[in-house]
C-alpha cells in the first residue's frame, strides 16, 4: 500500500506590492522571510517566502507578488483560507495585536473544540489563527517582532471551498491518503496525520458557488509533502490512477515538485521535503538577499534590474 501525503508543505497565493507582503508577514505576523527568489516560470516577479526559523515543511506560505493586476475572486474551486496554529492562550494577544496594527479580525468563534481567528491581509487573502493545544514542541520564528510565547508554530490547515464534496474527497482520501475525522455543518475535516504540523485539510461544501478565479488576494496552489523522490514517485502514480493530469517532475531547487487540479478545480502539487532552504544560504542568513537557482544565476544582474527594490526584515537580535 502506497504511504499517504505526510500534510502540508507549502500554500503559494498571489499579492500585490512586494513590500507591503514583506512588510505584514514579518512585521505584522512576525513570521521568518526564508527565502527571497524568483518565480522560476518567469524570473521577472518574485517569489518570497515566509516560515519558522528554517522553513520547516507544514510552515511556508509563499507568495507571487503581482502588482497591477487586478483582485481575485474567492469561490468554489479555490483554497479560500489558510490557517496558523497558535498557542490556546494567545488568541487575545493576536487579536489585540491585529487591532492595533489596523488589521480587524472577526470575533473569535469555536470550531471543531479550538478558537479561530478570522481576518484578511491588505489584500483580501483569508488567513485565520487557530488557538491549539497540539502544537507539539514547535517554537516558531522568535527572532522577530512577536515573542516566542506567542509565536505562529506553522501550518494549522487549509480550507478548500468545493461545489461537490465528493469529487475533492476522493483525491483527498483515496489518492493522499488523508481520513476523515470530523464534520460540522458544512464543513469536513481531513487529516494526514494527527497531531503533526500542517496535517489538516477542511473543505466547505457550497453547491451553489459561484466559481473563484486566482488573482491578487488568492491561492495560487496548495502543496503536500512526499518525504523524498521515492514517495513522490508512488503519489505521482497514484494520481495518474485517479484519472487526474499529473506534469513531470520539476526541480523547484529546494523541492521537488509535480502539480495537478483535483476534480473541483483547485491546484494541487507534492514537493519533497529534501533538500531544503538551507542549499545556497546558511540557516543564519536565510532570506538575507536575493536567492537565485544555478540555471538563473548567470542572468542576476537582467533580473535584478528588472525587480522592483525591496527592502528586507532586519532580525531581532536577543
Amino acid at each position: 500500500m502506497v504511504r499517504g501525503a505526510l500534510g502540508l508543505h507549502h500554500v503559494t497565493a498571489i499579492s500585490s506590492d512586494p513590500q507591503k507582503t514583506l512588510d505584514f508577514y514579518t512585521k505584522i505576523l512576525g513570521l521568518r522571510l526564508i527565502k527571497l527568489t524568483v518565480n522560476y516560470d518567469d524570473p521577472s516577479t518574485y517569489h518570497i517566502y515566509f516560515g519558522d526559523e528554517i522553513g520547516h515543511p507544514g510552515t511556508v506560505l509563499t507568495f507571487f507578488p503581482w502588482p497591477g493586476q487586478p483582485r481575485g475572486r474567492k469561490g468554489a474551486g479555490q483554497a479560500t483560507n489558510t490557517s496558523f496554529s497558535i498557542p490556546q492562550e494567545s488568541v487575545m494577544y493576536w487579536q489585540d495585536r491585529l487591532k492595533s496594527h489596523a488589521v480587524s479580525p472577526e470575533a473569535p468563534r469555536k470550531r471543531f473544540g479550538e478558537t479561530v481567528l478570522s481576518f484578511e491581509d491588505h489584500d483580501g487573502q483569508g488567513l485565520e489563527l487557530v488557538g491549539t493545544k497540539v502544537i507539539e514542541d514547535r517554537s516558531g520564528w522568535t527572532k522577530g517582532p512577536v515573542s516566542k510565547e506567542h509565536a505562529i508554530r506553522g501550518f494549522h490547515s487549509v480550507t478548500l471551498l468545493e461545489e461537490v464534496l465528493e469529487r475533492t474527497e476522493s483525491v483527498l482520501v483515496d489518492t493522499l491518503g488523508f481520513r476523515q475525522v470530523g464534520e460540522e455543518e458544512n464543513r469536513f475535516r481531513y487529516e494526514a496525520k494527527k497531531g503533526a504540523v500542517g496535517t489538516i485539510v477542511d473543505i466547505v461544501s457550497r453547491p451553489d458557488s459561484k466559481r473563484g478565479f486566482v488573482s491578487v488576494g488568492t491561492v495560487h496552489h496548495v502543496a503536500f509533502r512526499a518525504s523524498d523522490d521515492e514517495h513522490q514517485k508512488d503519489l505521482r502514480q497514484e494520481i495518474l490512477k485517479a484519472d487526474l493530469n499529473v506534469t513531470p517532475v520539476i526541480n523547484r531547487n529546494y523541492f521537488h515538485s509535480i502539480y495537478f487540479r483535483e476534480h473541483g478545480g483547485v491546484l494541487f502539487e507534492v514537493a519533497t521535503d529534501q533538500p531544503g532552504f538551507a542549499i545556497d544560504e546558511p540557516p543564519e542568513q536565510l532570506g538575507t538577499r536575493l536567492a537565485l537557482p544555478p540555471w538563473l544565476e548567470n542572468s542576476r544582474v537582467e533580473i535584478e534590474k528588472n525587480l522592483p527594490p525591496v527592502s528586507l526584515p532586519r532580525r531581532i537580535v536577543a
